[in-house]
């Protein structure tokens, strides 16, 4: 690449950020660090009706939890600033006049009656009504008024637009590093709106110029820009400009791999689609979140990435050095990509077991009160044996309760299973072993209890199931032996003679 890398990610501050644009923020992040580039925020805030208070801080929250800082952006270090659109209104009425002054805009004055007139009209016919070539000499514009009529109208204040001119039966020759060439017929398109009657541009006029201004070498944006793709290149061409090289990512599909991902679907389903909670500040409603639902953040990197992309390989767990190392745009898929909420728990299983035992520690004692005077390392030491069958951290009270207070009942389909005749008489010769045994650490407890089972050729399972039973209150959790080490020796025999008091 002849020229340093410059990608930008440019959402709106119209709510919470979508996993789907997570994905395109990270595709845009991987690429501009593989070429040792430059990630660029911009907030692309020019549709001001739509404008939602808290969610361009939402958006630098999730880039920042994602671990995906951005280089370059609203009040970090603002070579091509300022980064919200709004910010630079003013720039772009000078771009949107030089395209009138080379032929390449046009002021329309239609009134929303009149072109509400024309697509009703358009529609009772059985057509579309499209704004270009065909009609647009008929309509209320700077290309069928004259040179007076038209400064009449601007002089005295009338409302107008200013439109792209696109041109008549000419064929464009498009490339896309993902879906390669397009070819599209000039004719079929209609004159857009670049500049609005609210002094506001559209975003085609304002992305364009911002991304010319700020030296972007690679559009990177999700498939649903792609039939605005054809303006953008004549937008270019218009101004004289070099055109970036364009890539637009597959879409997100449901579950079931019809359609497009979206907040219903997570409703329905019982899975997030945004990355950290929001909250509506219009209607206080809340939106679950990745990072408040326990997931890491290195799990949800990982899984957005195979949401389009593959690396050509059977390797599925990629921390970001390595997806960064990895990355290419040419192993991005033209077709959706099916989320699989079952797959988002196998990578956050796999990144649990990579966390630090003391800061899974203190995440628990955080979420369980209860556990708020017991000793760290001690929780520490019951996470390390649990962990391994844990995929968020609100699972490990379920998976080690009993490490910290005694049953206070029984499974009932495990004691059926667990308690026999002469269990109790077992059980009390356990707690004999138990007494007599100075060194309570697990490996020496399963030397001689299981020593003691096998010279009493009695079967594992009488001895077994019920001393599980009667330390956890059901059939299930880590070693017995580990435990029994855990919760003592006094704690171990209270809990069975707690037991052969209930049978």
């Amino acid at each position: 690449m002849t020229k340093n890398v410059r990608v930008r990610f440019a959402p709106s501050p119209t709510g919470p950020l979508h996993i789907g644009g997570v994905r395109t923020a990270l595709f845009n992040y991987l690429f501009a660090k593989k070429h040792n580039g430059e990630f660029i925020l911009r907030i692309e805030d020019t549709d001001q009706n739509r404008y939602v208070e808290g969610a361009e801080q939402y958006i630098i929250d999730a880039l920042n939890w994602c671990k995906m800082p951005f280089d370059e952006g609203p009040g970090k270090n603002e070579k091509f600033g300022p980064y919200r659109q709004s910010e630079r209104k003013d720039l772009y009425k000078q771009y949107a006049d030089k395209l009138i002054a080379s032929g390449n805009a046009y002021y329309a004055f239609d009134i929303p009656e009149a072109l509400d007139f024309h697509r009703k009209d358009h529609e009772a016919k059985g057509k579309t009504f499209i704004y270009n070539w065909h009609n647009r000499l008929k309509l209320s514009n700077s290309l069928s008024l004259s040179a007076d009529d038209v400064k009449a109208k601007l002089d005295a204040g009338e409302d107008y637009v200013i439109r792209f001119k696109s041109p008549q039966d000419e064929t464009l020759n498009l490339k896309d590093i993902i879906r390669g060439d397009i070819k599209i017929d000039t004719n079929i398109l209609d004159d857009k709106v670049l500049f609005k009657s609210d002094g506001m541009p559209t975003y085609h006029l304002a992305n364009i110029v911002d991304d010319h201004l700020m030296d972007i070498t690679h559009v990177i944006r999700g498939e649903e820009w792609l039939p605005s793709l054809a303006l953008h290149y004549q937008l270019y061409t218009a101004f004289g400009w070099k055109t970036p090289e364009f890539a637009h990512l597959p879409l997100i599909l449901k579950p079931t791999g019809k359609g497009k991902l979206s907040k219903r679907d997570g409703d329905k389903l019982g899975f997030p689609v945004f990355p950290l909670e929001w909250k509506d500040p219009k209607t206080a409603e809340i939106s679950r979140g990745y990072k408040e639902d326990g997931y890491f953040p290195e799990a949800m990197v990982n899984f957005l990435a195979f949401l389009g992309w593959n690396p050509g390989t059977e390797q599925e767990i990629f921390n970001l050095d390595e997806l960064i190392n990895a990355f290419e745009l040419d192993r991005v898929n033209k077709s959706g990509a099916r989320f699989d909420p079952d797959k988002t728990k196998w990578f956050n299983h796999h990144y649990m077991q990579e966390q630090d035992n003391d800061d899974l520690a203190c995440a628990l004692k955080e979420e369980r009160h209860e556990l708020y005077e017991i000793d760290t390392n001690y929780i520490s030491m019951v996470i390390d044996l649990v962990k391994e069958r844990a995929t968020f951290v609100s699972d490990f009270w379920d998976l080690s309760h009993f490490f910290f207070k005694a049953p206070t009942s029984y499974d009932e389909k495990a004691t059926k299973k667990a308690i026999k005749e002469g269990t109790a008489d077992i059980l009390n010769q356990v707690i004999s072993i138990i007494n007599d045994t100075k060194d309570f650490s697990s490996e020496n407890l399963q030397t001689v209890v299981k020593g003691w089972i096998t010279e009493n050729e009695i079967a594992f399972g009488k001895v077994m199931m019920p001393l599980r039973l009667a330390l956890v209150g059901a059939l299930q959790g880590p070693d017995v032996f580990d435990i029994m080490f855990m919760i003592g020796k006094n704690e171990t025999i209270k809990r069975i003679e707690n037991i052969i008091k209930t049978i």
